[in-house]
């Protein structure tokens, strides 16, 4: 059995959306699954009918037989499960409360409280609980298709929770995962294990191949929603980081250049790189920047020397333009991964990222990368040293 049960580094603060999403499904749980699960169902409850139906009391089988193993909680997570084929906008959000049994319960919390609070940090409270919601929304939409016509109800968190881990998927990669090992009596240890290792094993081998492996998109498990949420919280997070840069880039790339008719003419002929390498001639860091933000190509990015497109994010980082250089400083790794100045740029990105609250955890991952590529002493110990930062921040 493997089974994650912390990650490093954490946030300073307390994540109060997470204990209260968790808390809130203990209540639930406690209040409703745990009394109703041992009673009998209303006889009276018109519901009761149409769940016998579902589950084929119309075919033969005695009612009697039947009731014996239904309970009112059954009802409940029928009328506010969601049912694919009775699908509703409360459904939606109820069915995320419900869980069948203390170990779903478990699980799903379980991970929750390992995941959200760097989630919630990186988010701040509000836009975490709204991404929490929308992910499960969109898990459970996923799991719908393959399964139009189905009226069996789908209940629990873990879609949600899936969103969460798409999040910290993208934005928490260097992350390490404390994962308990347990094959008693042989081998009973903790160890660490990257973060993307451990949540690609969940996606892949907990989730893709079981999913591949039925013809209705799921089982007992919905592995089609783990799946949805999953992707659904990748795609955020990835919007996410590029939305602030590219308003940023849009207004940079509107405000006309600072240019007399004369540079104008004289620069009619130049490529992109020499246009830029003019204004650091002159040292007019602005206007460089202002031109590279023009740049709508990878390929025009590309004919840039590494050297001038560092030179501009340092620029913007001295002038506190945390969100351009930040954008910059991405860019260059997502387009140059190989380029021997990389460790540069991740340094650069942490820094940039250092300086906006909600980016701390992420500016750590920027930093191990920074020392993991280092090409100088000088580079890896200030990277260090904005790494001891951080971790002061979480004591």
């Amino acid at each position: 059995m493997f089974l994650p049960i912390g990650d490093t580094p954490n946030p300073s603060g307390t994540p109060v959306v997470t204990y209260f999403l968790i808390g809130l499904n203990v209540v639930i749980f406690a209040l409703i699954t745990l009394p109703l699960s041992g009673q009998a169902p209303d006889l009276n409850n018109p519901l009761l009918l149409d769940y016998l139906g579902i589950l084929g009391v119309d075919e033969g089988i005695p009612p009697e037989v039947i009731l014996e193993h239904i309970s009112a909680y059954d009802l409940i997570v029928f009328e506010y499960g969601f049912r694919p084929a009775a699908a509703s906008a409360l459904t939606l959000f109820s069915a995320m409360f419900l869980h069948a049994g203390f170990m779903h319960l478990f699980g799903n919390m379980l991970f929750l409280w390992i995941y959200g609070d760097n989630v919630e940090h990186r988010l701040g409270r509000g836009r975490f609980l709204i991404a929490y919601l929308a992910t499960g929304i969109a898990s459970t939409l996923f799991f719908s298709l393959f399964t139009l016509g189905s009226q069996i109800p789908m209940i629990g968190a873990s879609g949600a929770i899936s969103g969460v881990l798409g999040l910290y998927f993208i934005w928490f990669k260097r992350n390490q995962i404390k994962v308990f090992i347990f094959f008693f009596p042989f081998i009973m240890t903790t160890v660490m294990i990257p973060a993307r290792f451990v949540l690609g094993f969940y996606l892949i081998v907990d989730n893709l191949l079981p999913f591949m492996m039925t013809t209705s998109g799921g089982g007992g498990v919905a592995h089609g929603a783990h799946i949805g949420g999953f992707l659904a919280g990748t795609a955020l997070a990835v919007g996410l980081d590029r939305i602030p840069g590219w308003r940023k880039v849009q207004k940079i790339r509107k405000t006309p250049v600072d240019e007399s008719p004369q540079q104008r003419r004289a620069e009619a002929d130049l490529t992109p790189a020499q246009i830029i390498a003019g204004h650091l001639r002159a040292s007019d860091y602005a206007g460089a920047a202002q031109h590279y933000f023009s740049l709508e190509s990878a390929n025009e990015r590309l004919s840039l020397n590494s050297d001038v497109v560092l030179a501009i994010g340092e620029y913007l980082l001295g002038n506190r333009a945390y969100e351009e250089a930040q954008t910059l400083f991405r860019r260059f790794i997502s387009e140059r991964p190989n380029d021997r100045e990389i460790d540069r740029a991740f340094l650069g990105a942490g820094k940039a990222m250092i300086h906006q609250p909600r980016h701390i955890t992420s500016a750590y991952q920027y930093f191990l990368s920074a020392i993991e590529t280092a090409r100088s002493k000088n580079l890896e110990d200030e990277a260090r040293l904005h790494l001891r930062g951080i971790e002061r921040l979480g004591e």
